[in-house]
């Protein structure tokens, strides 16, 4: 595949700097990344618009304030995607299902992440794909079809933020805004090489709230770690609409960055104590990063944490917010749903209260399990995913014999029930030349940790991959 354009390639950090001394400008920036976004959508299927003309109009604007000296913020005139979940003002979020309508409402709301994003300066390249809903770890739709994985289209690109994923890795800007309700931000950039964190529960803002409740988090998805700490420091800012968001924070994301690792406490888990068949290329892969951490000066040991898989709470949980998503439509509408989610919605629909309670006590005991780990552990080291990136346009992988997502993605949804930081860092190829994720975890709040852990990774050398443009 062609290489792009060489500002396509930069990160926002590079490309403010680049403003600032005027070696080139917003305008040319976003029109170098708008080419690599009508690539990504030719290879991959990645987006659901893509607004050359309101990105070039914001570009323009940017430009104008920083010749002027004022910069709106720090991501002022950076490219940036939006996954199509997410309410972003003057363009429709169809969430990819046919049951909604672009001409069903004024489009008139930012939530909170692209509010904070667009205050700061920020120039929306348009609109990521999304499975219907954000209910499933793979990326296709009835409204917008597959989305390919950028390193092979025939693959998948994961899910649910397949979209931001794929256009990321293809150099359609270096910052990208994605949900994760169960691994949907970590997934994807696993099987697409990028960088992804699920913050603790409530430290970016969300709105509206989502049905599939406090499983659903809002996080930054880039090439490395330090733009994921510099987009943290934007969209971490409370918004009144979120009745649960954590407040302000204190500090700075970006300077937590340049504290050590040594002296940390990290526990290695091959595959949290479960009988989970890790492929032996990213088995392999995973330990060179657990034995990095250790040369950088960690504490390390294999140690598994103290809990059983909660697949069966987790469903619970996901089939009733799924169920309550489309509570609303008529027979003729739920005749377009994809049929996974309406066999899920289905389940959903026949859990009762006590069902819905006995899933929240396992999941308040797992989370009890979990803070008494970390207060022996600073952080926990997982592969991301068992595999990398299988065929796209299936909810499983294929001869696999699991149900749904959830059988092949056993390290990533557990701790959406924890409410805890996860990142996942991509950290090799496998003999296919696909990425190859490793997973961090902390206590809750401890964001800052997963993300200065992460950067030493990246600043070592055994974080980051070759590009999928070649």
């Amino acid at each position: 595949m062609t290489a792009p354009n060489r500002l396509a390639t930069l990160s926002a950090r590079q490309l403010t700097d680049g403003y600032a001394a005027g070696t080139f400008s917003p305008v040319e920036a976003v029109t170098a990344a708008l080419e690599r976004a009508g690539a990504a959508q030719e290879r991959t299927n990645a987006f659901t618009l893509i607004d050359a003309e309101g990105a070039i109009a914001g570009a323009r604007a940017s430009e104008e304030r920083w010749h002027a000296g004022r910069p709106a913020g720090p991501v002022d005139g950076v490219p940036v995607t939006v996954k199509d979940l997410l309410l972003t003002r003057g363009s429709p979020t169809l969430r990819g299902s046919l049951t909604l309508s672009p001409d069903g409402a004024a489009w008139e709301e930012d939530a909170p992440s692209v509010a904070r994003m667009r205050e700061a300066g920020a120039v929306f390249l348009g609109k990521t794909a999304t499975p219907e809903f954000g209910w499933k770890a793979v990326t296709d739709s009835p409204r917008n079809g597959v989305t390919g994985n950028p390193y092979d289209p025939g693959r998948t690109s994961g899910g649910s933020s397949g979209g931001s994923a794929a256009a990321l890795a293809l150099g359609a800007g270096p910052l990208s805004l994605g949900t994760d309700g169960g691994g949907s931000v970590r997934i994807p950039a696993s099987f697409c090489g990028v960088f992804a964190l699920k913050g603790t529960y409530g430290r970016v803002p969300l709105y509206p709230a989502s049905p599939f409740g406090t499983l659903s988090h809002v996080g930054p998805m880039t090439r490395d770690v330090a733009d994921a700490a510099l987009m943290m420091d934007v969209i971490s800012a409370p918004d009144p609409r979120d009745w649960s968001h954590l407040g302000p924070v204190t500090g700075s994301f970006r300077t937590a960055l340049a504290e050590p690792v040594a002296g940390l406490r990290v526990a290695y888990s091959p595959a949290l104590g479960w009988d989970v068949p890790v492929a032996p290329d990213v088995a392999a892969a995973v330990r060179s990063v657990v034995e990095k951490l250790a040369s950088l000066g960690a504490y390390v040991e294999e140690a598994d944490p103290p809990i059983a898989d909660p697949v069966e709470a987790f469903h619970v949980l996901w089939f009733s917010g799924a169920a309550r998503v489309v509570e609303h439509l008529d027979p003729a509408g739920r005749e377009l749903l994809d049929p996974g989610l309406a066999e899920i919605c289905a389940l959903g629909a026949r859990y009762g209260a006590l069902d819905y309670l006995a899933a929240v006590d396992t999941r308040m005991a797992l989370g009890t399990a979990m803070g008494r780990f970390h207060t022996t552990y600073d952080l926990l080291v997982t592969p991301t995913l068992p595999g990398t990136a299988f065929a796209a346009g299936v909810e499983v992988p294929p001869g696999s014999g699991f149900d749904r997502w959830t059988g092949w993605t056993p390290f990533t949804y557990p701790f959406n029930m924890t409410q805890q930081p996860a990142a996942t860092v991509p950290c090799g190829l496998d003999r296919d030349g696909l990425p190859i994720g490793v997973q961090l975890i902390a206590a809750r709040h401890a964001d800052a940790l997963v993300l200065r852990a992460a950067h030493a990774l990246y600043e070592a050398g055994v974080a980051g991959i070759p590009t999928a443009w070649g």
